[in-house]
């Protein structure tokens, strides 16, 4: 069958790679042309044969994002209710008290990674990670979507229980942790067969605290046997910070180094509270130069961080450290644009410059830094050969007007509102703004009853009974 071949004619803008610079450039009014085995030429007058032609006289061209850290599960369940609240001894983060009361059922979670992986491509995501623990139709979505797709089945063998709200214990199950982590080697190898070649996986023990070193190290190796990444959550808290120098004397990265595991195969979730970071009892500065030496990759999300008034110092700074850092949005709202703003915002702030980040710095991390941490060259970017994963910007939406530099305007203004059209493999995923393949607004509909039942069972779970109007008080009172 002969594969179809679609020039976009005069593309008024083109992100295009340089390979000789090693950088991403601008190129104006040139053809793209691309089928669904990758990009085929970029340059002026494409002369070979076209069975489909896009005017792109009014578009921006850019290669689709790379989100390195995501989790469809039950966290969009959580929008709304957690934003204004965190547990004052633990450093004002909700994660452990209170985001961890929700637990959704199979539809909710189901509901949840629809609207999830729909929000990504929308904004201009055409590669994820999704960490998440397995339910019947993650993986059937996961394809149906037509997205590049990483899946991450978590395990751990402790679970977080706070008490009283003001401390963080562990309850340990070695044996129910290693029941959940051979599962996830069975479910990740399905993965890999899969017949979409869109599909990879993940070999993710859920948080550094939570798992022995015996388990970490046994699962590092079994990634590297099968050539797949490995992702854990680390030095993403204070709490997870100090309960490591409590039991280890040791940082998260000088802990990882120790047990062999850090390398460019590695990915850490978030990575924030290093010792350089002002709010640690370190006063050293070697961590970044673990990671950097490594190839250790950082999966930066700073958005649902930022909400708990803590960030990242710098992204820029790990960045001249030589660190490779990717964007992941983490939580809702799945926004890879709004999360690439606010890490530019935070990086100067917390740098206390705004020369500590610029637009190319920041475009790059999100999508080459992404390829990279994923251990590939031929996302990411657009180029002869690279996979035809890319976005088309209408430059015509006001926000992106007037246009002077197109990427600044996606970034500080329009966001995903001038996203138009998403291709991955060189298939369209979201067409004038809307999801193709997916029930998107079937999912939104789900929200909200998925909402109340989830809620209802934070409630069961909170150790102090606490009713839902306690745990997540609403912004305003409400009135008859």
């Amino acid at each position: 069958m002969t594969d179809t071949i679609t020039a976009i004619r005069n593309a008024a803008w083109v992100v295009s790679w340089d390979e000789a610079a090693a950088q991403h450039v601008y190129r104006q009014n040139v053809d793209v042309a691309f089928s669904s085995k990758g990009i085929l030429h970029i340059g002026p007058g494409f002369e070979g044969r076209v069975d489909q032609e896009i005017q792109g006289i009014s578009c921006l061209v850019m290669p689709g994002f790379v989100n390195v850290h995501c989790h469809s599960g039950d966290e969009p369940l959580a929008k709304g209710l957690f934003e204004d609240i965190g547990t004052a001894a633990l450093w004002g983060n909700a994660l452990y008290e209170y985001s961890a009361l929700l637990d959704a059922d199979d539809d909710a979670k189901a509901a949840c990674q629809t609207v999830m992986l729909g929000d990504l491509m929308r904004s201009g995501v055409t590669t994820l990670l999704d960490i998440a623990s397995p339910h019947p139709k993650w993986l059937s979505l996961a394809a149906e979507s037509g997205a590049r797709v990483y899946l991450a089945p978590g395990f751990r063998e402790a679970a977080w229980r706070v008490v009283d709200s003001h401390r963080l214990d562990f309850d340990w199950n070695e044996a129910a942790g290693r029941e959940r982590y051979v599962e996830a080697l069975a479910f990740i190898d399905r993965v890999r067969t899969h017949p979409s070649n869109r599909l990879e996986g993940v070999v993710a023990p859920s948080q550094i605290e939570t798992c022995s070193e015996r388990l970490l190290q046994e699962a590092a190796a079994e990634a590297r046997k099968r050539s797949i990444p490995v992702t854990i959550h680390a030095a993403q808290t204070m709490a997870e910070h100090e309960e490591l120098l409590r039991r280890t004397g040791e940082t998260a990265p000088a802990f990882l180094e120790r047990l062999g595991i850090l390398g460019p195969d590695l990915i850490l979730g978030h990575s924030i509270f290093l010792d350089h970071h002002s709010w640690t009892r370190q006063r050293t500065r070697d961590d970044l130069g673990r990671l950097a030496k490594s190839g250790t990759s950082i999966a930066h999300c700073p958005v649902t961080f930022a909400r708990s008034g803590m960030t990242l110092e710098s992204l820029g700074a790990y960045r001249r450290a030589g660190v490779n850092v990717g964007i992941g949005t983490d939580s809702y709202p799945f926004n890879m644009l709004e999360e690439m703003r606010e890490a530019m915002i935070c990086s100067r702030v917390s740098g206390r410059s705004v020369f500590d980040l610029d637009t190319a710095t920041l475009f790059t991390a999100a999508t080459v830094g992404g390829a990279t941490a994923l251990g590939r060259t031929d996302i990411g970017r657009l180029a002869p050969g690279s996979k035809a994963d890319f976005v088309l910007v209408d430059l015509n939406h006001p926000a992106m007007q007037p246009v002077h530099d197109p990427l600044r305007n996606l970034i500080h203004c329009s966001a995903e509102r001038a996203v138009r059209d998403v291709y991955v493999d060189g298939q369209v995923v979201v067409r004038d703004r809307r999801v193709v393949n997916l029930d998107y607004d079937g999912a939104v509909r789900e929200l909200q009853d998925a909402q109340r039942r989830a809620s209802r069972q934070a409630e069961k779970n909170d150790p102090r009974g606490r009713p839902l109007e306690v745990l997540a008080p609403r912004a305003l009172p409400l009135k008859n």
